[in-house]
């Protein structure tokens, strides 16, 4: 292992001390982490707090064999030490990376191949809201949903983090944008972001709303994180040869569909979830968006939403500021 700097032994982190409310998360003394081969060692200066991380704090969202059992799944921050087979120019870099977690820490380490570079026009803390959710939106509206030029995609959750970020992503890529929002307010907020159209799911069902939108023909994608009994209902929006992509199931595990309707509009139903894929699909997916999504983002075309900061020892605030709901954009902890 290669060291840039004398590294202290101890750092201070967040754990979660039992399965429960944000109140579980503690500050705790622990070793710093050592970077395998193929890793480097990242002094954080601050770490996005994802839905995720909520999951796993409630014991829902099992940890990965080999992952760290802190929370946090993207961090921006410093290269301090390499682990085996890491280029040397590593060292001293800023960078942003999709952790296997760790990040509510002083350090934490990531596979080099999940880090990019951060460029002048962010600051660290938004960098640190970058990772997580511009992998799983391009992981999912355009490699899985298949999102071309043109068409339109439904997105629910429009002011949460992912919401937020397909919006900007999207609009990059010439897609039209319906988002869903639980008030008027949002709805006018996801607009100012670069929503097309914005609906209010509580006054208005999204199916007749979809429809005057599109003057009946429906949406090519619907990016879903409910689940449960919206599938139907997203179905309903779709047009011939839609795509329903599931990333969340905030609304439930089950769905009852019509497998009819879905043979008769020749329908793609997926998902994914971003923290179980392989080391080699994240570095893929990594790649991918330093060599179409990076070039906006270094020209100050693509920034993330910020909503909250906090400090690390205040993360059980952060995650009752998440699940409270009315956040909008990415809120993160501030490590250094």
């Amino acid at each position: 292992m290669a060291v840039s700097e004398v590294l202290q032994k101890e750092m201070t982190a967040v754990v979660i001390s039992e399965p429960g409310g944000p109140e579980v998360l503690k500050p705790a003394t622990l070793a710093v982490p050592q970077p395998a081969p193929g890793e480097v060692l990242i002094r954080v200066a601050a770490a996005g707090v994802n839905r995720p991380d909520v999951i796993q704090r409630m014991g829902l969202y099992p940890v990965p064999p080999g992952a760290s059992p802190l929370p946090g799944l993207e961090v921006s921050g410093t290269v301090v030490a390499l682990g085996e087979g890491v280029e040397p120019e590593w060292i001293g870099r800023k960078i942003c990376a999709l952790t296997n977690g760790g990040g509510y820490a002083e350090f934490c380490v990531a596979p080099v191949a999940q880090c990019l570079p951060v460029p002048d026009c962010l600051t660290m803390a938004e960098a640190a809201a970058l990772p997580e959710t511009l992998f799983t939106v391009w992981g999912n509206l355009f490699n899985r949903g298949f999102a071309r030029e043109g068409e339109t995609a439904l997105v629910h959750g429009g002011t949460s983090g992912i919401g937020t970020t397909a919006i900007k992503l999207g609009k990059l890529f010439g897609l039209n944008i319906i988002v869903t929002c639980g008030s008027d307010q949002k709805c006018t907020a996801a607009k100012q972001i670069g929503a097309d159209h914005a609906i209010n799911y509580k006054s208005h069902d999204f199916v007749e709303e979809i429809n005057k939108i599109t003057d009946g023909q429906g949406v090519e994608i619907v990016l879903d994180m409910v689940a449960g009994d919206y599938v139907a209902r997203n179905l309903q929006c779709l047009k011939a040869d839609g795509r329903h992509v599931t990333i969340a199931v905030q609304g439930g595990l089950q769905a009852t569909i019509n497998m009819a309707h879905v043979m008769m509009k020749r329908l793609i139903l997926t998902g994914s979830t971003l923290r179980p894929q392989s080391a080699a699909r994240k570095a893929l997916m990594a790649d991918e968006l330093h060599r179409h999504v990076w070039p906006d983002v270094e020209a100050g075309k693509l920034k993330p939403v910020m909503d909250e900061s906090f400090a690390l020892a205040d993360a059980a605030k952060a995650h009752a500021h998440m699940e409270a709901g009315d956040h909008i954009g990415k809120i993160v902890l501030i490590v250094e």
